[in-house]
């Protein structure tokens, strides 16, 4: 089982590629984490939000690996406690299915994103930038990870 995190934007800040490997790369094999870095649309005078907003969910949409459950981070969507993360991923992991988060762009997922999820997670109801979000959605997946292992890195 893997799950991959698609991200709309490239050509982060080392810092973000940082911390989002140095997370990754403590995830064991059968619980690998993926960065798939999504091409934003062109903004432009004559490129309207809602066009780039769906332009950008197509892509994510088309990133989305074959039989991989679909999971949106949106603001509206349900708060996950670590806790419930983590039993999340039990499940995820008891059932082998590969997981794609969805991270939107600047202006937010496309409806078509969010029809498609099986869930909507919301990781809080502040706004990070989406560089940001890389890096919690890392720390909190290897998080959930060491309490499905008994790991004495969280520490609630």
């Amino acid at each position: 089982m893997r799950i991959h995190l698609l991200g709309v934007g490239r050509r982060m800040p080392d810092w973000v590629q940082a911390g989002f490997d140095e997370y990754a790369r403590r995830l064991p094999p059968e619980c690998a984490l993926r960065l798939i870095e999504i091409e934003p649309a062109h903004r432009g005078k004559a490129t309207s939000t809602s066009k780039a907003i769906r332009e950008e969910g197509e892509r994510l949409l088309k990133a989305v690996p074959k039989g991989a459950g679909i999971i949106a981070l949106d603001q509206r969507g349900r708060a996950w406690s670590t806790e419930r993360l983590a039993d999340e991923l039990r499940g995820w992991l008891a059932g082998g299915r590969d997981q794609a988060l969805l991270v939107g762009g600047a202006d937010g997922l496309a409806e078509d994103c969010l029809a498609r999820a099986d869930q909507h997670w919301s990781l809080s109801t502040l706004t990070f930038p989406h560089p940001l979000v890389r890096i919690l959605v890392a720390e909190q997946v290897y998080r959930a990870w060491t309490l499905v292992q008994g790991h004495p890195y969280h520490r609630a």
